[in-house]
């Protein structure tokens, strides 16, 4: 009996052992700091996001070499309206320039001169929009050996102008965008025994999105108490980071516990860390019939304490869901 004791004893020991010893590894392995995901870990106080709301880059470059290839990317990635209003601006800056050039060259060699050298300008204008564009009017039409040859050669800057915006307007149109809007806020709250750090994402098209999958980064900036800032970052554990498809609204949850970088930390002074997170989410996109990606981040300054996110959903008189996209960022009283 003695023995058996002593054996049940050594064996409850071990057992309880073994089991710190494995809630010490899983604890390590999941709220230990993660390599630098690329935004490097030197910082500064109150130093800027690298990546803005939009998911865009928020890096300002210098001694970057250019090439031709950039002009692509950087017309495809602008806003349409700076699209056309620099097409508008490059169509009415040639026509200037050719114009002048017709002047120069003697107005007369496409039309009849006029009193003022305003009215010759004008005339010299249109011409060369008529030429730029192929439409020839008739009207206006060059006469002499050097008219003829500005005219030949702006008509041919029309056509690989207008091919190349053709080729824009493809790329723009065609090139996948995600489709996925963010909570304005972060929220934490009490959950399941323990607090949680929560935001929503909501499908803003009317397609479903196919097996949606995210990863979360933690960066928290800290003094190491020489004067200097550094970063660091961990992965955090999600309850769920992946779905079969998303038709309405996902919740994102972190529950914040004792394998969580935030456990040692009051709900107060997670507000106060001067700490983002990096969002990165992929899905099959069914209008591009491909994978797409969106980031985005959240700064800590965007957290709210003890509020729950108000649902967003309903269902109407023939039992249809209801999704409405004014209440991804509303939140209320627990």
């Amino acid at each position: 009996m003695l023995c058996y004791s002593k054996h049940y004893s050594f064996k409850n020991r071990k057992l309880k052992t073994d089991s710190k010893k494995r809630r010490f590894l899983y604890f390590y392995n999941m709220a230990r700091k993660t390599k630098d995901p690329g935004l490097g870990y030197n910082s500064k106080e109150n130093a800027q996001s690298v990546i803005k709301d939009d998911g865009s880059s928020n890096v300002n470059h210098i001694n970057r070499k250019r090439n031709v290839n950039d002009l692509y990317s950087f017309f495809v990635d602008i806003s349409w309206v700076h699209f056309f209003l620099l097409i508008i601006l490059t169509y009415t800056l040639l026509n200037v320039f050719f114009g002048l050039i017709y002047v120069a060259i003697g107005i007369e060699e496409i039309t009849k001169p006029k009193e003022t050298f305003f009215a010759d300008f004008l005339n010299g204008f249109f011409f060369s929009a008529q030429t730029l564009t192929t439409v020839g009017y008739g009207g206006i039409v060059p006469k002499g050996i050097a008219s003829n040859l500005v005219a030949a050669f702006e008509a041919m800057i029309g056509l690989l102008s207008f091919s190349f915006i053709t080729g824009l307007l493809y790329g723009r149109f065609s090139k996948p965008k995600a489709s996925l809007k963010f909570s304005k806020n972060l929220i934490i709250r009490d959950f399941k025994e323990n607090k949680a750090l929560m935001f929503r994402l909501m499908n803003s098209r009317k397609t479903v999105m196919i097996e949606p999958e995210i990863k979360v980064t933690l960066s928290v900036t800290e003094n190491d108490g020489k004067g200097s800032f550094k970063r660091n970052f961990y992965e955090l554990k999600l309850e769920r980071d992946r779905i079969m498809y998303l038709p309405t609204i996902w919740t994102i949850v972190h529950l914040i516990d004792e394998e969580s970088p935030l456990f040692k930390y009051s709900k107060a002074e997670i507000k106060n860390l001067d700490a983002r997170l990096f969002l990165l989410v992929n899905y099959h996109e069914e209008s591009f019939s491909q994978k797409v990606y969106q980031i985005h981040n959240y700064d800590f300054d965007d957290l709210l304490l003890d509020v729950k996110y108000v649902s967003s959903s309903s269902f109407d008189d023939e039992g249809y869901t209801v999704l409405d996209h004014a209440k991804l960022s509303e939140v209320e009283n627990m």
